[in-house]
């Protein structure tokens, strides 16, 4: 039985300023000397300051927002990635990136790479249980494959894909695909990024997912959701020429892949995936669980935001 279920390398660089060219005098002037002086000091005292009162990961964080914004890899992410990968091993979950379980290896390439496809489209924005069961049953029905798909009447196709999200659009969808792949790839689906964008349903992550288990060929990062709202709130990703949040997951997948190294690319999507499921979660983050809240600069911050706004409406209601 075939399933298939959903789931920039930066370098610091450090430039030294020239020495300033003396024109007139090879004594510095007394009242410059005064005033170099005076400077530093005062910046001996500011850096004494700040020592004292800022903890090591509040500067490591301001430190990750500039690199990140100049494109850069950000400080510490290997360390946050190693504690995530540790914080989900202990978690004991099943990786919930779209991956291919064969029993039999009897199935031909053209119809497990059509199958891939119909499972990634059945899967956005449905949970992965139900698409498992959705794909499992178009399957037992002998649909999995193109030229089945493209005869099957369309109602059919709903019933069985009930209950995943959209399903009536993705059962006219599924039927459009298969009549595209029969046309114009004999069955098969199509090789490139560019070519998947193209079929109805199928956006960037598809395609990039599409390519990692249909083609094992890696060519992006699947972003979605988790992963999208997890790198901005480490201060991984910003817009371009901005320090601003990126606003869509096909923006933070671009600049993502501006710095992270390509071996990364693949097991990001799980690893982010199960961490914003457990514990980065999308509403009230569970910031006091999580063992790399020290390297986020959004640590606690939507905790207390969504404290602040509950206490506004209690306060707010008549008695």
């Amino acid at each position: 039985m075939l399933v298939a279920s959903v789931f920039g390398l930066g370098r610091i660089h450090v430039s030294l300023l020239p020495k300033t060219t003396q024109f007139f005098s090879s004594k510095p002037h007394p009242v410059s000397q005064l005033r170099a002086s005076v400077t530093n000091k005062r910046t001996r005292k500011s850096l004494q300051l700040q020592q004292h009162e800022i903890p090591d990961f509040a500067l490591a964080r301001a430190r990750s927002n500039e690199l990140v914004h100049s494109g850069e890899a950000p400080v510490n992410w290997e360390k946050v990635l190693q504690g995530i990968r540790q914080m989900r091993s202990s978690a004991d979950e099943h990786e919930p990136l779209a991956r291919e379980e064969t029993s039999h290896n009897t199935v031909p390439p053209k119809e497990r790479r059509f199958a891939v496809l119909a499972s990634s489209l059945l899967s956005s924005q449905t949970k992965e249980h139900v698409t498992h069961g959705a794909t499992q049953r178009l399957q037992e029905n002998g649909l999995l494959t193109a030229e089945a798909m493209n005869k099957a009447d369309e109602e059919t196709i709903k019933k069985l894909i009930y209950p995943v999200g959209f399903y009536t659009r993705k059962a006219s969808y599924l039927k459009k695909v298969a009549d595209i792949c029969l046309m114009k790839y004999d069955g098969d689906i199509p090789s490139s990024i560019q070519e998947l964008l193209l079929l109805p349903g199928v956006g960037p992550k598809i395609a990039h997912l599409v390519m990692i288990c249909g083609w094992n060929n890696v060519q992006g990062i699947c972003v979605d959701t988790h992963v999208h709202r997890i790198c901005n709130r480490l201060g991984w990703v910003s817009r371009s020429g901005s320090k601003q949040k990126t606003s869509t997951p096909e923006e933070t997948r671009q600049r993502l892949q501006l710095w992270l190294p390509r071996e990364e690319w693949v097991p990001i999507n799980p690893l982010l995936v199960g961490f914003g499921r457990s514990i980065c979660t999308p509403l009230r983050p569970h910031c006091g669980e999580c063992s790399v809240s020290s390297f986020c600069p959004s640590a606690y911050k939507e905790v207390s935001s969504f404290s602040s706004k509950s206490k506004k409406l209690t306060l707010n209601k008549k008695p």
